[in-house]
């Protein structure tokens, strides 16, 4: 069994915020199967001085039903339940600090396609997390 690294171990901090996701079916235009963990989407959220199809390197990493971290690599993720989402460009942490609240709807984006809605449920380290 190939293992997932946390992202907390790689990046040396705590996750940003916290969605609850569902995978859009095939008929809805999402994808075939769930992803494995360790996928990386981009992340697509509505926010007023936004340009045109922009994206954001937002990564998800899955939760289990009891909000352990999945650490299986090789298995498909569940096509709905909870992840931690990490702002991969520290940079941008004080520009989405603003505009990322509990209750703000967002999407998993493979391009152009939506590929799963989300809700964010927490806002944890995007406050605190380093901006450089």
């Amino acid at each position: 069994m190939a293992l997932h690294e946390p992202y907390e171990k790689r990046l040396g901090h705590t996750h940003d915020f916290v969605v609850k996701y569902r995978f859009f079916s095939i008929e809805e235009g999402g994808r075939n199967n769930t992803p494995m963990q360790g996928y990386r989407s981009d992340f697509w959220y509505k926010c007023d001085d936004q340009k045109p199809n922009q994206l954001y390197m937002i990564w998800p990493e899955f939760l289990d039903d009891k909000g352990n971290l999945i650490m299986n690599k090789e298995i498909p993720v569940p096509k709905s339940g909870t992840a931690n989402m990490w702002v991969i460009n520290p940079q941008f942490r004080p520009f989405h600090k603003s505009k990322i609240h509990e209750g703000l709807v967002g999407y998993f984006m493979e391009g152009s396609c939506k590929v799963a809605i989300c809700e964010v449920i927490s806002v944890d380290g995007l406050r605190t997390n380093p901006t450089e």
